[in-house]
């Protein structure tokens, strides 16, 4: 069971996504995992084939736990593994089908009767591929609420009130106690800067002109990749402290607070931001949001952040003093670009401006590096077109 964050002590199995004797590749989907927070897809981490499968769905398990047995490709070239699996539960009395709860959970939102599919999970359980399959096979005048609906679970909204408001307390208890630990281990220092946008803004109006309005890109996307270049000129505030020291890492990913519908925040990872460009920082970002909010985010954005960022701008929020996510070193946030007084050159006038704060961990930096970090942020935003 993958740890995908610090706040996370156990995940419960939802279904298994191959089989004994499957080829998987570093990177494949093997498994959904239900967190306090979301469903996450679990990706594996090594070449080889699937020699067993130690945990059944519906379990669940400590971080730690080991989820199934791999074989490498080169063992098992050698010496073929007859394909073992875990015990099957006996089918339940009364015809009831023998299916997986994300599976369940898929059906009902997509409109698919378990009883007429095959399934092709252990012992012949029905899983989300097969209702996916399913629902896609069909015409669109059979299943016309199946139309675009490829996400499983559903909207938390759509589910009965008593399972919504008990994710929603297990979600404020995880983020309680991740903010507790936080408050209690780290010693915090924060800086702001209120930072003039014209430029960027301008620019992005330019370049957004000649787009059709899905292809657009926003002013957050702007921000992640300024806050991704700076995090890659001052080190010390991107990584993790672990085991009474600081860790630097080299790639820059950014986490990205996101807003669930049922109440609290993820902040999965923007991968390797420092290396896209502002329209790919867009499109991932938009992507990301789309999967937090629908039950689609991987193992490999969970878990990975170098460096937290947290947007309230769209709240009206004019500044947002974060708490910093263990192990993590720093949060950096930005409220709303609005109007404000701004002096340039002895004029005096009115500009678009941002404030951006940050919150750093005295045992990794101080505040000469962490000024350092927000005034290469506001350099880098008053040259938008090197972003």
């Amino acid at each position: 069971m993958p740890s995908l964050g610090a706040d996370m002590e156990a995940g419960t199995l939802i279904e298994w996504r191959v089989r004994p004797g499957d080829t998987v590749r570093r990177g494949d989907i093997v498994a959904a995992v239900d967190t306090d927070k979301a469903v996450i897809e679990v990706e594996c981490w090594e070449d080889g084939i699937v020699d067993a499968l130690l945990v059944a769905p519906g379990t669940k398990v400590p971080v730690g736990t080991p989820l199934a047995r791999l074989r490498t490709l080169g063992a098992a070239a050698a010496a073929p593994p007859e394909p073992r699996s875990l015990e099957t539960p006996p089918q339940p009395a009364g015809g009831r089908v023998h299916a997986t709860p994300l599976a369940r959970r898929a059906a009902e939102e997509l409109g698919v009767d378990l009883a007429g599919l095959r399934g092709t999970g252990p012992g012949g359980a029905v899983t989300h591929a097969d209702v996916e399959r399913a629902a896609a096979e069909r015409t669109p005048l059979e299943a016309p609420a199946a139309r675009g609906a490829v996400r499983v679970p559903p909207a938390r909204g759509s589910a009965p009130a008593p399972e919504r408001d008990a994710r929603a307390a297990g979600i404020r208890r995880a983020i309680g106690a991740a903010m507790a630990r936080s408050k209690r281990e780290i010693p915090h220092y924060y800086l702001a800067v209120r930072i003039d946008l014209s430029r960027a803004l301008a620019w992005l109006a330019a370049e957004n002109a000649p787009r059709p309005v899905a292809e657009r890109v926003l002013p957050a996307a702007l921000l992640l990749r300024a806050v991704a270049l700076a995090a890659r000129e001052v080190p010390e505030l991107n990584g993790f402290f672990e085991e009474g020291g600081f860790r630097p890492v080299a790639a820059v990913h950014l986490g990205v607070a996101i807003a669930l519908r049922e109440g609290g925040l993820v902040a999965p990872a923007l991968l390797d931001a420092d290396r896209k460009g502002v329209r790919d920082v867009m499109s991932a970002l938009a992507d990301l949001v789309r999967r937090a909010r629908g039950g689609g985010l991987r193992s490999s954005e969970l878990g990975s952040a170098t460096l937290t960022v947290t947007n309230l701008g769209d709240l009206g929020v004019e500044s947002v003093y974060g708490v910093i996510y263990p192990p993590q070193v720093a949060l950096v946030g930005f409220g709303r670009v609005g109007e404000q007084p701004w002096a340039s050159g002895g004029l005096f006038g009115v500009r678009p401006v941002v404030t951006a704060t940050l919150a750093a961990d005295h045992r990794a930096s101080d505040g000469h590096r962490g000024g350092r970090f927000l005034s290469a942020v506001d350099r880098l935003l008053q040259e938008p077109e090197k972003l």
